[in-house]
């Protein structure tokens, strides 16, 4: 783990994406962080310690789910495939299915495995599997603003975690999709799906992955960015801000699916230039807490005494 000792810094971006806005400026206190997001092995060695069993590997009670066919009550996961040609990028169905007997252990399918993934970031693992491998490690997940903080590596207001430039003179610095989502991936970095963690150069804190690979569950409850009234007369920033509520992160798109929604941060692989530029620190993104998929990991943390 890395020690980040606490500051203030820009929080947000109104330059890309409507949910990221307003800037604001924000204070957290010192924490410590892992170097990269937890791994396939580091998850295997909770699972054999404690015979976890996450939620892609249970198959769902259609109880919980009014109006869910009999047929899809078996355990799996989502998984992202190529398609062939141009889709309607507002359909993600076109490259997003549920596919049964998916899970951390079989990342790319059911007939898949782990044997050439030990070092890539855990994937398939939905919030209360990352929340079940933080309280066994003696750590917690990070906050919105915890997380964001450290991803910018001390570049405050910066568009990446480098700087200003996605891939300045032409290196990747970050595994993202090159080309044209979701159906012709230029593989310019090397990677189909997950890299292994510390591919690419840290962060100015010495923090790998921050940006792209796997989106990256966070503590908050997701909620539309709002600015922080300070108190009249005072002169400081707010210290440790935190994310909105359960009721508040139900998706309006889905009102009668009252399931949370939690705070992503950092982009994926499945990330571009012509669909979803949010391979960067301000990026979020809306995650029901009962999903899993094949883009999705964690990192945890660690606060230091006196952290909110």
């Amino acid at each position: 783990m890395r020690l980040i000792t606490g500051g203030s810094f820009a929080m947000g971006s109104d330059r890309f994406y409507p949910e990221e806005a307003p800037v604001q400026r924000v204070r957290v206190d010192s924490f410590w962080i892992d170097e990269t997001p937890v791994t396939n092995r580091d998850f295997a060695r909770f699972v054999e310690a404690t015979g976890h069993r996450t939620l892609a590997e249970v198959a769902p009670d259609p109880a919980d789910y009014p109006g869910m066919s009999p047929e899809m009550a078996r355990a799996g996961s989502l998984l992202f495939q190529r398609t062939a040609g141009p889709v309607d990028l507002q359909d993600f169905s076109q490259w997003w299915s549920f596919s049964f007997g998916t899970d951390w252990r079989h990342p790319h399918g059911p007939d898949s495995d782990l044997e050439a993934l030990w070092d890539h970031p855990v994937v398939h693992v939905a919030y209360e599997d990352a929340q079940a491998y933080a309280k066994w490690a003696g750590k917690s997940l990070p906050t919105e603003a915890e997380w964001e903080y450290a991803a910018r590596g001390g570049l405050d207001g910066a568009d990446y975690a480098w700087g200003d430039a996605l891939a300045p003179d032409g290196v990747m610095l970050a595994n993202y999709w090159q080309g044209l989502f979701p159906f012709s991936n230029l593989l310019e970095d090397g990677y189909e799906r997950t890299s292994p963690v510390r591919t690419y150069a840290a962060n100015g804190y010495g923090l790998y992955d921050m940006i792209g690979n796997v989106w990256e569950w966070t503590a908050d409850w997701y909620g539309e960015r709002k600015v922080e009234r300070k108190a009249k007369g005072s002169c400081c920033v707010p210290a440790n801000p935190r994310g909105g509520n359960l009721k508040g992160s139900i998706d309006p798109c889905t009102p009668q699916v009252r399931i949370g929604r939690k705070v992503l941060k950092g982009g994926s692989h499945l990330c571009a230039p012509n669909y979803c530029q949010r391979y960067r620190p301000a990026a979020r993104h809306a995650q029901a807490v009962d999903s899993s998929t094949s883009h999705i990991g964690f990192r945890c943390i660690v606060r230091d005494k006196g952290a909110a």
